[in-house]
């Protein structure tokens, strides 16, 4: 017998919802069959094709669905000429259908409870009457306590989540940041609510091949996540100058828009640094080390690129995005606070500031050790104790204890 995990994450802006799930998924591929005995499969539900460059646990596969983007009247198609309407009415059916065949122990819904518009409330209701395990995964910072509360409201309130949810998992460290203390969460959700700690150590690391993102160590390193508001930091980042002897490497990420990556291409190349000192590329799939040997990390404050971040003791600077929502100035505060991270606002930002916090931060490292880094690390022990009754029901005789283990960095 075989444990069936589904996930869904709507991807209309970046790819840190598809990326945490995908580590989610190398941490149960590794663990529930320790736990369990029974082998797991899965797949992965994405919105935007980008996340399939992405590796993923042998036995595990993405399903990519129309792309939604945010528009200004809210959300619109991507890339296909139909209305939002029928583009929901489109990925509802095609979730839908892709669950029923999978018949998922455990469907784990990144961040939105309904998905967009309300398309995920049939394969819900679905998955209920075949008495799945539904878990609503949240980062730890949803917005400000204001629009979180309008945005629960607008989906029914928490009865309506709980009628359709097991459980909440909160990917973070209740001691840094508590969304049940500032109404995030709704408080008729907190015994559904089980923090795991940030998913930080064992995030899945892709093998290096000759071709993969490299530069001549000791080098700083600038991401900007997915890239398609992140062109001022990578075009500042390009213009600093660097401490000497040091190379750079800036990720522009895959949603940047072209003009913008141009722009950062011809600032690196006008800032007489030697020929290859400044590399500019869009994509890394080893972020995890490249941050980790890094003498220095610029970034953005996206909840990956902090758990990538905190899993080492590379010193950070973040400039958290202040438009669309107060989510990453809330969480650069709250890490600024526990002495995880230095910040800088978007006002600030320039290349005479990069400059001078290179020339400081190359010299030290960063102690993370107070923060609970390890949701990874025991989330299929999490997982298994949710799983349904008919699943344990289930279960064989136990896999041996020489399980392989898919092959991931636990940086410390």
């Amino acid at each position: 017998m075989s444990i069936t995990v589904a996930m869904y994450s709507h991807d209309s802006v970046g790819l840190g919802h598809a990326r945490r799930n995908r580590a989610l998924a190398y941490a149960l591929a590794a663990d529930l069959p320790r736990v369990t005995g029974q082998r797991v499969r899965g797949l992965l539900i994405a919105g935007h094709p980008d996340a399939t460059q992405d590796a993923l646990p042998e036995g595990w596969d993405w399903l990519v669905l129309p792309g939604f983007t945010s528009g200004d009247g809210g959300y619109v198609s991507r890339s296909l000429d139909i209305s939002s309407a029928r583009l929901t009415n489109l990925r509802s059916a095609t979730a839908a259908a892709a669950l029923k065949a999978m018949d998922p122990d455990l469907f784990i819904v990144d961040r939105h409870p309904f998905g967009v518009n309300g398309e995920l409330t049939a394969a819900l209701d679905m998955l209920r009457q075949r008495e799945a395990t539904t878990i609503l995964g949240l980062r730890e910072v949803l917005d400000s306590p204001e629009v979180a509360q309008r945005e629960w409201a607008s989906i029914g309130g928490a009865d309506a989540v709980a009628d359709r949810y097991d459980g909440i998992w909160v990917y973070g460290d209740r001691g840094i940041y508590n969304p049940l203390d500032t109404g995030e969460i709704p408080a008729a959700l907190a015994s559904r609510t089980r923090f795991t700690g940030y998913l930080a150590h064992g995030r899945p690391e892709d093998p290096v091949h000759p071709s993969s993102v490299r530069a001549p160590a000791p080098y700083v390193l600038t991401m900007v996540g997915g890239g398609s508001d992140g062109g001022a930091i990578g075009l500042a980042a390009a213009r600093a100058q660097l401490p000497q002897g040091h190379s750079h490497i800036i990720l522009t990420g895959p949603q940047m828009p072209a003009a913008d990556h141009d722009a950062i291409l011809d600032a690196a190349r006008e800032t007489g640094a030697a020929p290859g000192a400044v590399r500019v590329t869009r994509y890394a799939q080893h972020v995890p080390k490249l941050v980790r040997h890094a003498a220095a990390v610029v970034s953005m404050c996206g909840y990956n690129s902090m758990a990538e971040v905190m899993a080492t003791t590379t010193p950070a600077l973040v400039i958290p995005r202040n438009s669309r929502r107060a989510e990453q100035p809330r969480r650069a505060a709250a890490l600024a606070a526990a002495g995880a991270v230095e910040t800088l606002s978007q006002e600030r930002l320039s290349p005479q500031e990069l400059t001078r916090w290179f020339a400081r931060a190359v010299t030290s490292r960063t102690l993370r050790d107070g923060i609970d880094l390890d949701g990874l690390t025991r989330i299929g022990d999490i997982a298994a104790a949710a799983l349904p009754e008919r699943t344990a029901a289930q279960k064989t005789t136990p896999l041996p204890t020489t399980v392989e283990r898919p092959s991931y960095a636990y940086s410390r």
